[in-house]
């Protein structure tokens, strides 16, 4: 696992004086930071930046199935990311949690679903401006935190998508899961993001949240490895 720390910091970066009506909800104004490399040497001015990258694998099996898992919230589902109230950017309520029968298999999902892909389990594939819900947590600091994915990548050797903070969310900033393969075949996958606490109130929290921010980063980052991600649908 390769994990990059802040270098220098400066007020750089994409910037927006006004919100359009689409990003409304969200509660910071570097939308689309996380897709410039070097947003972790030159954070917004007042933010944390963080990247991360863990090999997978090689080969285009590993890389598809990989891709499949995270582009159904796999990353979060294995790494025990409860992810709830999945909504289109129409505000179509997409998906709201798994019903499980008997033994804890899940048979159906809570809610209406959209047309979209859906892993075999009924997650909603990952669009740009879906929101969600999705509750980390760090010892007794669990909170739910609203989202928005505020871009997806969708290229032959890299696909992802990137979630930025709602109002309501903790944290203010932006998240970016980004799976790659490399000429040479080898996958893997980048965690990069440029964060700080939305409220005083959560500064506190935050700082303690980081005292175990590897650990919790490297079950992130392999989530999506053959010997964790076997058995889960995608």
């Amino acid at each position: 696992m390769t994990i990059v720390g802040p270098r220098r910091t400066a007020q750089v970066g994409p910037r927006r004086s006004t919100l359009d009506e689409t990003d409304r909800v969200l509660n910071y104004a570097a939308i689309g930071a996380t897709r410039s490399d070097d947003v972790v040497a030159f954070p917004p001015f007042g933010y944390r930046p963080f990247e991360a990258t863990q090999r997978l694998g090689s080969g285009d099996e590993r890389f598809e199935a990989a891709a499949r898992l995270l582009m159904t919230w796999g990353v979060h589902r294995i790494s025990g990311i409860k992810v709830s109230d999945v909504t289109l950017e129409n505000g179509q309520l997409a998906y709201t949690g798994i019903a499980y029968g008997q033994g804890g298999k899940p048979v159906a999902p809570h809610g209406p679903l959209s047309d979209q892909a859906l892993a075999d389990d009924g997650t909603p594939h990952v669009v740009a401006g879906m929101t969600a819900t999705v509750e980390y947590g760090w010892g007794p600091f669990r909170s739910p935190a609203p989202v928005k994915v505020v871009y997806v990548v969708d290229e032959p050797d890299r696909k992802g998508f990137a979630c930025g903070t709602r109002h309501g969310h903790p944290a203010s900033g932006e998240e970016l899961f980004l799976l790659t393969r490399g000429e040479d075949g080898v996958v893997r996958l980048t965690v990069r993001s440029v964060m700080r606490a939305s409220e005083s109130k959560y500064m506190v929290p935050m700082t303690l949240m980081r005292v175990g921010e590897r650990q919790h980063t490297k079950r992130i980052l392999t989530a999506l490895h053959p010997t964790r991600s076997a058995g889960f649908a995608a």
